[in-house]
């Protein structure tokens, strides 16, 4: 009987699927003969039928998988083996399954710019609260600069060199950028050279500059940290002085290649930073490089389990909370003005410019503050 039985062929194959959370999905295809022995895969391992969440049928020629309540856990690639006497083949196909909003943004600009553009500091003598940016060479510190200046000026802004896929720091000199458009928004943020494992921005630079010891123009030296008797070192800040909220900027696409000792530095800086009670975010960059959901549109970045991940893992990384951790998308590639990559960057600035001025409020009220 084996002799006179054909090569199971596929006349149709498998194809992609993509569902909602809670959504059924089903898999099938046709084969050219009915004599064959059907097998199902996931991810390369035998696939197990569970009761009242699949089905696995073969009706004639044709086989078909159905998963009944979509879940999380469902996702992956699902492969049909066909065999008989006479030979085998296999086909596969991808199932995603989209997560449900997980974060909500509210993708209308207008009322987020008015609620920065009325903000008001805790403390009459804080005239603006002040962003320490820290991130590896390349992560977007700049670029998020950039971002933030387009936003409020309504047209691409450049004026903060960012260092591209440059190996070495673009930026050599302790500069603010103040946020001006009618007037001057109540913050500022301030660049700093680039994390590198080995050389680089100094621990004790960037600590120093928290406290507000480090006057702008300063130029980093990556062998000797900025002594007090130097013009660039400020013996008595204020408040205003001071850095009030440490972002720190990573990639999401390249989270995994960080190296050891760049981590090391901003933990050490990071343990610092909450010495002083200070708070602390991470703006996770390049959310629209790391997955073609988010690539193909912005507005799926809290829908995304692969986004989500790279946020769970960057909080392993760094020990940030995953609540302080914003996916934000800079103007490094695009031209023009963008309002999803807009209100994914306010959403984040209208949220830790509260953080920054809680920190100012109990400062002011001498209650945590560590100097």
């Amino acid at each position: 009987m084996g002799s006179s039985q054909s090569k199971p062929e596929f006349v149709t194959v498998l194809a992609e699927k993509h569902v909602k959370v809670g959504q059924p999905v089903t898999l099938r295809c046709e084969a050219n003969t009915e004599d064959f022995i059907a097998t199902w895969e996931k991810k390369g391992q035998k696939f197990n039928c569970v009761q009242d969440k699949h089905e696995i049928k073969q009706t004639g020629k044709t086989c078909s998988l159905k998963i009944i309540n979509a879940q999380e856990e469902d996702e992956g690639f699902y492969t049909l083996n066909l065999t008989n006497y006479a030979g085998s083949v296999s086909c596969s196909a991808m199932v995603t399954v989209e997560l449900n909003e997980w974060r909500t943004v509210q993708w209308n600009e207008d009322p987020m710019i008015n609620k920065l553009k009325t903000f008001k500091t805790g403390n009459d003598k804080v005239r603006e609260l002040r962003f320490l940016l820290l991130g590896p060479v390349g992560a977007g510190k700049s670029s998020t600069i950039n971002t933030i200046r387009t936003i409020f000026e309504r047209r691409q802004f450049v004026n903060c060199l960012a260092a591209g896929g440059m190996s070495k720091s673009y930026t050599i000199y302790y500069e603010k950028y103040s946020m001006e458009k009618d007037g001057q928004f109540p913050f500022a943020f301030n660049d700093i050279m680039g994390v590198e494992k080995d050389e680089g921005v100094l621990e004790n630079d960037i600590i120093s500059a928290l406290k507000g010891h480090i006057k702008e123009g300063y130029t980093f030296n990556f062998m000797h940290s900025l002594s007090e008797g130097s013009k660039y070192y400020r013996e008595n800040p204020t408040l205003n002085d001071k850095i009030h909220c440490l972002v720190n900027v990573v990639p999401a696409d390249n989270l995994a290649i960080i190296p050891d000792k760049t981590v090391k530095k901003m933990k050490a800086v990071r343990d610092a930073a909450s010495k002083l009670g200070m708070p602390q975010v991470v703006f996770l960059t390049k959310v629209d490089d790391t997955h073609q959901k988010t690539q193909i549109n912005l507005r799926n970045v809290y829908k995304s389990k692969k986004i989500r991940d790279k946020m769970r893992e960057c909080s392993n990384l760094l020990g940030v909370p995953t609540n302080c951790i914003f996916p934000v998308c800079n103007y490094h590639e695009k031209t023009g003005i963008n309002e999803d990559i807009n209100c994914l960057m306010l959403d984040a600035l209208t949220q830790i410019v509260d953080w920054a001025n809680d920190y100012v409020v109990k400062c002011s009220n001498k209650q945590t503050h560590v100097e």
